[in-house]
């Protein structure tokens, strides 16, 4: 049984569960809502209020987060389905979805105090997507590199740092801002996260708080990146997210949660794709060149019977990352299984979704139609939330069972550690 929510929707009645079903027959009527107004946040570069508010009110906001505060409990793997959905008829939509039930929210529903598990899930729930925030302008694949502070003083801790390419910067009322944790003498302590909220209605900022640059971008132009600059932001000390092996090892464990979000980066990259090859299906049995539609070109079906075998591919990728979570202990998917499902989801998409574009000819490269815009939606999954190289790099250091550092100094630097059924097979 449903709760039965009314909505903007065309006075539809979607229903609130989280049986899968239900889940995705709600996502699919909202997607068709989304759909025409895609291009018009794409063009204004406008955040989707709308569309924000149709998505909590029907339950999609914080599906992940657990009933004990006030969510559903999804899984991460029917939360991917629901992804896969939105982000055929609207990228942007799509990706506040994963933002709001993966990342910065699970790792403080993982590692959080039930304080800030209580403080932070309502706000979500309600329509926040949080703003995970790792990335500074001389620190990107090399999160660890960051330089941004938090210095210990009494019962709150004193933020000095600036953040770069900050998604929903601007919009988001919570940020997850991490930053080299110091005691009150100086001495370092490691790596953490603190709860920062700031509420972009009330015109008010917090005292150090303040958002810088937006970026041009190239695609998913209704989606804010800004620089963030913190001076002297006073944060409570019963804000700061410690994962249980403390500040030293606790970075990983922030970090694992990216993997959830890998995924569902991976799985927006798949609906686009999806969408673009549902266009370009149905534009070959209508358009007629020759005397006949185009879908009886052989050259033609034998693309599309590529994209086909790509989605499914990156779909079963993405599917079975996502059921990784849960097994042997893991909070969240496995490290390595995400990795290889982003990078194979983004890089198939980006190829279908050229492919749909190149099959409308110059039709395809207008606006009349959505494919410019989905193609340049697309091409950023290669790059954020870890780019395709870093990825492979990470697959090859899991398959070679050995670390692959990156800096000057290289191996001489770091012990290369081989299991002994490797070292017997040599």
């Amino acid at each position: 049984m449903g709760i039965l929510v009314k909505t903007p929707l065309d006075s539809t009645l979607l229903t609130r569960s989280t049986h899968p079903e239900n889940l995705l027959s709600t996502a699919k009527a909202l997607a068709e809502s989304f759909a025409g107004r895609a291009a018009q946040f794409d063009q204004s570069r406008s955040y989707c209020w709308e569309n924000v508010q149709q998505m909590a009110d029907a339950g999609l906001m914080g599906m992940t987060i657990p009933s004990k505060w006030g969510g559903q409990g999804v899984s991460f793997l029917d939360t991917v389905r629901v992804v896969e959905e939105i982000a055929k008829a609207c990228t942007l939509s799509a990706r506040i979805i994963v933002e709001s039930n993966m990342g910065g929210i699970s790792a403080i529903m993982a590692y959080g105090t039930d304080e800030q598990r209580a403080y932070c899930a309502p706000i979500v729930l309600a329509g926040d997507k949080p703003a995970i925030c790792i990335t500074e302008p001389d620190a990107g694949s090399a999160a660890t590199e960051m330089q941004t502070s938090a210095r210990r003083n009494g019962d709150h801790y004193i933020l000095n740092g600036t953040k770069h390419w900050i998604t929903g910067g601007g919009v988001s009322k919570l940020h997850l801002v991490f930053a080299r944790v110091f005691d009150e003498v100086g001495s370092a302590l490691g790596i953490g996260g603190f709860i920062v909220h700031r509420d972009p209605t009330s015109g008010i900022e917090p005292a150090g708080f303040e958002i810088g640059r937006r970026e041009r971008t190239m695609g998913l132009c209704g989606m804010p990146e800004t620089e963030l600059h913190f001076k002297d932001l006073k944060v409570d000390a019963a804000m700061a997210v410690i994962p249980p092996s403390g500040l030293k090892r606790g970075f990983a464990e922030l970090m694992d949660a990216y993997n959830s979000q890998r995924i569902g980066a991976g799985t927006i990259a798949l609906g686009v794709a999806a969408g673009a090859f549902d266009h370009a299906r149905r534009y070959l049995k209508q358009r007629q060149q020759f005397g006949r539609p185009l879908a009886e070109f052989q050259g033609l079906q034998w693309m599309l019977a590529d994209m086909d075998t790509g989605l499914h591919a990156a779909r079963l990728l993405l599917h079975d990352a996502a059921r990784t979570a849960g097994r042997d202990g893991r909070i969240f998917p496995d490290k390595t299984a995400a990795a290889r499902a982003k990078l194979f989801a983004s890089e198939t998409a980006i190829k279908v979704v050229n492919d749909a574009l190149q099959m409308f000819g110059a039709r395809g490269f207008g606006d009349q139609e959505p494919l410019e815009r989905m193609y340049r939606d697309v091409r950023m999954f290669t790059i954020g939330g870890g780019t395709a190289q870093i990825l492979r790099t990470q697959i090859a250091g899991q398959v070679l069972d050995m670390k692959t550092p990156q800096t000057r100094s290289g191996y001489d630097s770091v012990e290369i550690e081989l299991k002994p059924s490797l070292l017997a097979a040599e």
